[in-house]
């Protein structure tokens, strides 16, 4: 298995793209800006989008994305991207996406009985069997101001690779991580410590959070810092490598890949 990383900033600028990671070649995880680096041809064998929260810079892709790819799957007998989400995220969705007002409703088009996308709630602790390749996702516990999630992939003997998501300090997500043999942790820290403030209002980590969370891992453990705002990244990094964690840190990079095999 392969994760390749579409977007992993916290908002836009030029080179910045939000969270999007693609899982081989048909499983899409949030589908923020970094989507439309996709080709046409690739964005067609997208057959799932598992969606962590209704937020905006993680969703503002599937819209367009259904709307690019609709006639091609219908000619190519594809069947309905399939959108996996909470119940809460999944009617955000209806209400205020596919509504006709913001955007056409493509979960009753081309037509009620064939539409372009079909949504699949699902709930925390949940696995999710995903393709012909039977890969197996974890949904994950999260805390940010609307219901949210995180995912794990399952790579076997190479170990889980695992999405926060966009979440608060949370026991829960590290109960379950310290069971779990990860490989790979990618985890948002979207403010530097001089935006602590700002961090826990909108229920996301800074460094000194951050430190705290990941004290409850058992490592050493590769993580990946995501959803780092344009013009933080410096400050950000600078902040977690003063905190002297066992664990090899690094900032994500958008286009990377990542191989679980």
């Amino acid at each position: 298995m392969i994760v390749r990383v579409l977007g992993c900033s916290g908002s836009i600028a030029s080179g910045f793209k939000t969270s999007s990671f693609l899982l081989d070649h048909d499983v899409l995880i949030d589908a923020g800006t970094g989507v439309a680096d996709l080709p046409l041809d690739a964005l067609v064998q997208i057959d799932h989008v598992l969606i962590s929260h209704s937020h905006l810079d993680h969703i503002v892709s599937l819209a367009l994305l259904a709307d690019s790819v609709m006639r091609a799957r219908a000619e190519l007998g594809r069947g309905p991207i399939r959108v996996h989400a909470l119940p809460e995220t999944l009617a955000a969705l209806q209400a205020h996406v596919f509504n006709g007002v913001i955007w056409p409703d493509f979960t009753r088009l081309p037509s009620a009985e064939r539409p372009a996308l079909q949504l699949v709630p699902f709930s925390v602790g949940d696995t999710l069997t995903l393709g012909l390749e039977q890969r197996r996702v974890e949904v994950l516990s999260a805390v940010h101001s609307v219901p949210a999630v995180g995912f794990a992939v399952d790579g076997g003997a190479a170990g889980w690779w695992v999405y926060t998501g966009d979440t608060a300090p949370n026991p829960l997500l590290w109960q379950r991580l310290r069971a779990m043999r990860v490989a790979r942790l990618v985890i948002e820290t979207t403010f530097s410590n001089d935006g602590a403030r700002m961090a826990h209002i909108s229920h996301h980590l800074c460094p000194e959070a951050l430190g705290h969370e990941l004290r409850q891992l058992a490592g050493p453990v590769d993580v990946h810092i995501s959803h780092i705002k344009p013009g933080e990244l410096d400050q950000v990094m600078a902040d977690i490598a003063r905190l002297e964690l066992p664990h090899r840190i690094r900032a994500l990079v958008a286009g990377e890949r990542m191989r679980l095999d």
